[in-house]
């Protein structure tokens, strides 16, 4: 026996040789893989972003894959883990603006180039802290097929996909509504907007013979109708007449339309609609081909035509028209008014919803293929009242807008004439004169949204459509990621697998929930409660800290993690080294017999119980359920009993009762370390190299016990 198991086990000791070894043999690659069965088991990494520093949450699903791919590998099974990181567009480019602005910078000083060289030295360098993350995690994954979302051949991917969109008609070039943030300057999709709950005031304001109510007086200005629902009676004779309203800038004339949308119950019945800066009302106006004009600007500030109220901020204009339309006794009644608004999810602002020429996928066709394969069951969403959640919102999803006016990113390879609102993909950056009207085209200044390229990940990894990789491991087994995710990520994945391939990314969906912290509080850094899992890896061992985020863990829901749950698991990792020191040291040499005594039979029966059990619970994706059984079984039955039955038998005179025991237990330990091995692989590995009478190669590529 090696003098290491005369100390209690020490983690720091042996992880970082551990994993080297196993980087070095080859077999994270299935290339490599010592007779594998010809079945693929391919599972394609949500890739980090490449921002910073990995957090409790990349534990969590490193873990889960980790263990997925170590079990299917020791099954013999030709498994491919592909790694990768995520350039992670606007929110890669919010923490680049965050650290400028703590430098005295801003990035609209930077020239485009500069912003985005900046950027990318950034990540570069956090992309390799990212990945030693990964690593010290025990991500069994191949290196050697790791990929980068701004990686050339991704990039080549995603234009593809834009241009068959773009020639299949699911793509257009439109003016439509879309969330702008006007902090950074971007419009968001609706799945990047927070709603929160908000405390206003509802103005009733004096229009003409009609009275309105709205919380924003300030866009008066761009009013074009008042709306009432056909079936008011209140208002039948106004229906389709004009109507002259004064405001503290002139007057101005406005139709009163019939829309059925309109609530009769809310304010007076009577909404002032301005499609510009309102969702509803730009649904409203495309209905009754209603103009929109633009009043606030991409800063918000009140612009131009709103006369005296030019420049300021939305706050002061309508504290100022406010005032004016008080003194002009048009303002008749305030009214305390709790409603919901959408924010911008990074920064909180709220959102200015602006009229911009944008990138929109059509989603309606995409959805319902998407919806057809979870419902067919040809793909599998667990926890299964997730497939419900995912079919409704697809059932009622609308256009993406997948346009995003930030630096970072993949550019839109399109050229556009602003003078004939003419738009074309040009992939080859050939066209220079617009087919239309003969002006010169300009280079589209936008950048995808993030989703949209990594929406593609599963086949642009695999280096669809030539690459024999695509042919040999899509589609993927498993697609493991947050719950939070399923529509940002998720749904795209589905979709836009579908579309460009004819086939489904992946078979199964595995979502886990959000890690919290030991109060069941969500971790942040403002709390000061947030896991590093790198720094309490250090301290207590990377399998303590799988073994705490696993066990208990149900898909879909959270989880609490604390520093004593992730000591107890250290204590687990010590009771292990102790057994197994038990048992090597006693076991020198072989033990020399082909029977067993009946009490150890029955003790290998109830052993076989156990990895059968373990065994159906990992093909079920229960590892919540197979970890707990291990370690039940590990302190409770293997240690407090079989070992302390042991001990008289080992130390007494019967030979042959004391090598029918020996036996046992060797057999116990073996397969003991191989349905360890996927939740604590560093300690059944080392473990497993002084077990010299059994094997000469590395435990992760032993088969699963049978």
């Amino acid at each position: 026996m090696d003098q290491k198991f005369t100390k209690p086990y020490n983690p720091a000791e042996y992880e970082t040789a551990t994993y080297d070894q196993w980087e070095k043999s080859g077999y994270f690659n299935p290339d490599n893989l010592p007779n594998p069965i010809e079945k693929p088991f391919t599972i394609i990494m949500p890739p980090p972003n490449a921002n910073g520093q990995i957090h409790a949450g990349h534990a969590l699903f490193i873990t889960l894959e980790d263990i997925m791919i170590r079990y299917k590998r020791m099954k013999g099974f030709k498994t491919l883990w592909v790694p990768g990181t995520d350039h992670a567009g606007f929110e890669t480019q919010v923490v680049y603006e965050k650290k400028l602005e703590k430098e005295g910078r801003s990035r609209f000083k930077l020239s485009h180039e500069e912003l985005y060289a900046e950027i990318m030295d950034f990540v570069q360098t956090s992309k390799k802290t990212t990945e030693n993350g990964l690593r010290r995690l025990g991500a069994s994954c191949d290196w050697s097929r790791e990929k980068f979302t701004l990686d050339p051949d991704i990039i080549q991917t995603v234009y593809g996909t834009f241009k068959q969109m773009f020639d299949d008609n699911l793509i257009y070039r439109g003016k439509r509504i879309v969330n702008w943030c006007t902090k950074h300057q971007t419009s968001l999709s609706d799945l990047e907007t927070n709603s929160e709950t908000k405390k206003d005031k509802l103005y009733y304001l004096q229009y003409g013979p009609l009275v309105v109510a709205t919380v924003r007086p300030e866009t008066m200005f761009g009013d074009v109708a008042v709306a009432v629902n056909p079936e008011d009676k209140r208002y039948q004779s106004f229906i389709d007449q004009e109507i002259e309203v004064q405001t503290p800038i002139g007057q101005m004339k406005l139709r009163v339309i019939a829309d059925e949308t309109v609530e009769k119950d809310f304010g007076t019945g009577a909404l002032k609609i301005t499609p510009a800066h309102d969702a509803n009302d730009f649904e409203i106006g495309q209905r009754h081909n209603l103009p929109a004009i633009e009043v606030i600007d991409r800063y918000g500030k009140l612009n131009e035509k709103t006369g005296k109220y030019s420049g300021l901020k939305i706050e002061e204009a309508r504290d100022a028209i406010v005032k004016d339309l008080t003194e002009m006794n048009l303002l008749l009644k305030t009214e305390d008014y709790e409603h919901n608004v959408a924010t911008c999810y990074k920064c909180g602002k709220i959102i200015e919803p602006r009229i911009i020429p944008q990138w929109f996928v059509k989603m309606t066709e995409l959805a319902e293929k998407a919806v057809a394969a979870v419902k067919n069951k040809e793909i599998k969403i667990i926890p299964d009242h997730q497939e419900k959640v995912f079919c409704h919102w697809l059932e009622n999803i609308r256009d993406w807008n997948i346009s995003r006016q930030i630096v970072w990113g993949i550019p839109i390879p399109a050229k556009l004439c602003e003078k004939c609102d003419f738009a074309i993909v040009d992939l080859e950056n050939k066209e220079t004169v617009c087919p239309k009207c003969g002006s010169a085209l300009v280079k589209d200044p936008d950048t995808f949204d993030t989703w949209f390229s990594s929406g593609q990940w599963p086949y642009a990894t695999l280096g669809y459509p030539k690459s024999s990789d695509f042919k040999n491991f899509y589609p993927t087994d498993v697609m493991e990621t947050g719950g939070d995710i399923l529509f940002f990520w998720v749904a795209r994945m589905v979709m836009l697998g579908i579309y460009r391939t004819g086939k489904i990314p992946f078979q199964t969906v595995y979502l886990h929930g959000l890690v919290r912290d030991s109060k069941n509080q969500k971790m942040s850094k403002s709390k000061g409660n947030v896991v590093d899992p790198v720094v309490i890896g250090e301290k207590y061992g990377t399998d303590a800290l799988r073994m705490a985020l696993v066990v208990g863990n149900t898909p879909g829901s959270d989880t609490a993690l604390s520093e004593d749950k992730i000591k107890a698991y250290k204590h687990f990792a010590n009771k292990i080294w102790n057994i197994a020191r038990f048992i090597l040291e006693n076991t020198k040499e072989k033990p020399e017999t082909d029977e067993l005594d009946p009490a150890d039979e029955k003790i290998l029966a109830e052993f076989r119980t156990l990895t059968n059990g373990v065994t159906k619970d990992m093909d079920n994706f229960r590892f919540h359920l197979a970890s707990e059984k291990i370690y039940q079984y590990a302190w409770h039955n293997l240690a407090d009993i079989i070992i302390e039955e042991s001990k008289p038998i080992i130390f007494g005179e019967n030979d042959l009762v004391k090598q029918s025991r020996l036996k046992t237990l060797n057999i116990i330990l073996v397969d003991l370390l191989k349905i360890l091995h996927p939740f604590m692989p560093f300690l059944s590995e080392v473990i497993w190299q002084n077990l010299d009478n059994y094997s000469n190669d590395l435990l992760m590529i032993a088969r699963w016990p049978e």
